[in-house]
């Protein structure tokens, strides 16, 4: 019997929900080296293409929004359920808390361009899988590349040690600058803002860290 896309992703979102990851997963294989691509239309392309589970299970490819000449690209690293819903990233409640941090230093949607590093939503929102953050890894250099903004902001732990391939934790990160030879953005660390919305504490922090970005651009 073959399963509708919507059947598959209630069964993954099942296994996930229950700790069961192995059943679900399959090889994952990148069709297309994104080294000779040139536009955003063409690494769209690129990535719809790649052989992954995940795709099987979401609703929409969820690829990038914004200014595509924006000085500031903010990374983050998966679609949440309304991402998959409406296929764009940081809409749901974590994406309205980043509307009003950026709105709150002069920044929009218009200034600035948002990604993820998947493109697709992980099933029941589980948290990536090493293998998956490594097999995009390339496709989001070329992404940030395309974009060629001053600056990328890694929204969370798991964005910013995928792009920066540190195991250090967000705790180190934050407060430092970075410089990776793929990319000639300077990179900085912040916390992603599902956090803060579990940890409204931390807000301060965060504050701070939008202050010192804004006034390095």
């Amino acid at each position: 019997m073959k399963l509708s896309p919507q059947q598959l992703r209630q069964v993954a979102e099942w296994f996930s929900e229950a700790g069961v990851f192995d059943v679900i997963a399959e090889q994952n294989v990148a069709p297309q080296s994104p080294k000779g691509i040139s536009t955003l239309a063409e690494l769209k392309t690129a990535v719809a293409k790649v052989n992954i589970s995940l795709k099987e299970c979401a609703l929409h490819m969820v690829f990038g929004v914004g200014n595509e000449n924006a000085r500031i690209l903010f990374l983050g690293e998966a679609p949440g359920a309304e991402e998959d819903k409406q296929g764009i990233p940081f809409v749901g409640q974590s994406g309205q808390l980043l509307d009003k941090m950026l709105n709150a230093v002069g920044l929009d949607r218009t200034t600035v361009y948002i990604t993820n590093i998947l493109p697709w939503r992980p099933p029941g929102n589980r948290t990536p899988t090493t293998e998956e953050m490594t097999l995009f890894r390339p496709y989001v250099l070329k992404h940030i590349n395309l974009i060629n903004p001053k600056m990328v902001v890694c929204l969370g732990g798991t964005a910013s040690k995928t792009l920066l391939q540190t195991n250090e934790s967000l705790s180190q990160l934050r407060g430092r600058s970075f410089r990776i030879g793929e990319i000639s953005a300077e990179i900085f660390a912040t916390f992603h803002p599902a956090y803060l919305l579990r940890s409204p504490s931390q807000k301060r922090e965060a504050w701070i860290d939008f202050l010192r970005i804004k006034s390095l651009l």
